[in-house]
Order: C-alpha cells, then sequence, then structure tokens
C-alpha cells in the first residue's frame, strides 16, 4: 500500500473528470478467451462500452498484450519477484483501463487499484485427452485437491507463459526442478493449447475461462488434470490516480448486474462457466 500510494503521486492524474474533459475513455484490452476478440467484441468490451455510453464519452479500444498492459495503464514498467514490486523508466501513459479478464493477484494489487470482481476464475492443470496422467478425483478439500494436482506434475514437462496469470511462479511451481517451457512465441493465451497439442509440452496451465472456451473448440482434444489454485477473481485495473474514476465503473457494474443485462453477457460468452460457478450470477 506504501509503494501505491508513493506511486500515486508519481504520475500524471488522469482521474473521471480528465476522461469526461476529453470525451473519451481508452479501454486497454488483450485478445483473449472471448474477453477481447480480435472482431472487437467481447465480454469486457461490452462492459466497457456501454459504460462509456453511461459517462457520455466515446470508447476507444486500445491494443495491448499482457507483458505490456499495465506498463501501458502505468507508463512504468513493472518488475516484480513474488509480491515484491519496484517501478522503471517513463513510458507513454495509454488507456484509462485494463479490462481483459485480467487477475486480480496480490503484486498487482501493490501498483493498480481493482474494481469490484466482474469475473470468477481458477487456474487448472491441463492435458491433451490421452496423456498418461488421470484426472485427480475431486475431494470436500480444495487445498488437497491442488496439491495432488501439482504432484503430477513431477515427470512431466509444463508449458507455462511468464508474466502472466499463468506464470509459474505464482503458484509456487518454481525452484521444485519442473521441467518448465516457457511459451515466448507470442504472449497469446489463446495459443497455449494449440502448442500443448502441437507437441509444445505435455501439460500446460490454463485459467477457467479460458478452459470453457477449450473445451468446446478443442471438444475430445484436452481434459482438466485438477486445480492449480484457489478461486480467483477477475476485474477491471485503473491507476492508483483513477479512483474517482473506478468508484464510477462499480457503480455502472452493480447497475447492470441489478438490471440483468450482466447476466445475459455472461451467458452469451461463457455459457459454461455457471457449471463450475453456479452461484457466480447470484452472487451480487
Amino acid at each position: 500500500m506504501a509503494l501505491l500510494g508513493l506511486f500515486s503521486l508519481s504520475v500524471a492524474a488522469d482521474d473521471l473528470q480528465d476522461v469526461l474533459a476529453r470525451g473519451e475513455l481508452r479501454h486497454l484490452g488483450v485478445f483473449y478467451a472471448n474477453f477481447v476478440t480480435a472482431a472487437g467484441d467481447g465480454f469486457d468490451v461490452e462492459i466497457v462500452r456501454g459504460f462509456a455510453r453511461h459517462l457520455g464519452v466515446r470508447y476507444r479500444l486500445v491494443d495491448s498484450d499482457f507483458p505490456a498492459v499495465m506498463r501501458d495503464l502505468l507508463g512504468r514498467e513493472i518488475v516484480h519477484s513474488g509480491d515484491q514490486v519496484t517501478l522503471a523508466g517513463d513510458y507513454p501513459i495509454r488507456g484509462d483501463l485494463i479490462a481483459a479478464g485480467f487477475t486480480i493477484l496480490p503484486w498487482r494489487e501493490r501498483v493498480v487499484l481493482y474494481s469490484e470482481p466482474t469475473f470468477p476464475s481458477q487456474v487448472l492443470l491441463v492435458g491433451p485427452a490421452d496423456s498418461p496422467v488421470m484426472p485427480i478425483r475431486g475431494s470436500a478439500r480444495l487445498a488437497d485437491d491442488i496439491a495432488r494436482t501439482k504432484a503430477l506434475i513431477a515427470g512431466q514437462s509444463l508449458l507455462v507463459m511468464l508474466k502472466t496469470c499463468l506464470d509459474p511462479a505464482n503458484y509456487g511451481l518454481t525452484g521444485l526442478g519442473l521441467d518448465l517451457r516457457p511459451y515466448t512465441r507470442s504472449s497469446n493465451l489463446n495459443e497455449m493449447v494449440p502448442a500443448l497439442l502441437a507437441g509444445g509440452a505435455d501439460l500446460t496451465l490454463l485459467d477457467l475461462p479460458d478452459v470453457v472456451i477449450d473445451l468446446q473448440k478443442w471438444a475430445g482434444r484436452i481434459k482438466v488434470i485438477g486445480p492449480i489454485s484457489a478461486e480467483q477473481k477477475m476485474a477491471a485495473a485503473f491507476r492508483p490516480s483513477g479512483r474517482a474514476l473506478r468508484d464510477a465503473f462499480n457503480d455502472y457494474l452493480r447497475q447492470i448486474k441489478a438490471d440483468g443485462s450482466f447476466g445475459l453477457l455472461v451467458k452469451r460468452y461463457y455459457p459454461g462457466v455457471l457449471d463450475y460457478f453456479p452461484e457466480f450470477l447470484a452472487a451480487r
């Protein structure tokens, strides 16, 4: 929190009044798992576009990628090890908020303000359907299920993507002598399953929204082995100087949850998510 407070003094204010004065809301998006699509729509696009209408300003989607998106928001390079975060450099600020299936992680909370949760998630271990690694039998204790799932990685190669929610360091998978294979061809998380099926590794990590889509897209070709993390939350992220903009977004989010339009977006873009989190739309 001290780091966040100091950082808020070092960047130019770009809060709600600045967005209103500019007449445009700049949405930093990343093509990923129906949150932002190459067609220019998606779950988060619909929400942020609606928020721009609510504010009475223009909407603009600004393309980014996961390694760069926080830099594009903050104007600083983020370097982290565990929960330790440092800021470096001076870069152009390209957007006013991040909304791209952006997982709430402790180290990220040190430098950005999150909105109220917009989507549930969980990191899962996934393999090809013909993998000899068999899915675990779930128990009443998620912690036990996670431990049993992690134990299955030993002796297998694991496809990961650094500096994202699939970074193995987030889940205690580094320094264990595991065969970790970072995917470096691009920063597009949508490429993880194709790379897995092309023989890039024996297993991979995916988060729940991607799994929901990929189990349909690659039906019969992949399987879920078990959980790697506890339940996570995704949310929009704002600069520390964007508290008023974040609060206005939260107000809008509560409004569309109450009137049912949020639920329609969930069912449109992620109909399978309710099989994993049936209480999701009931939670307000």
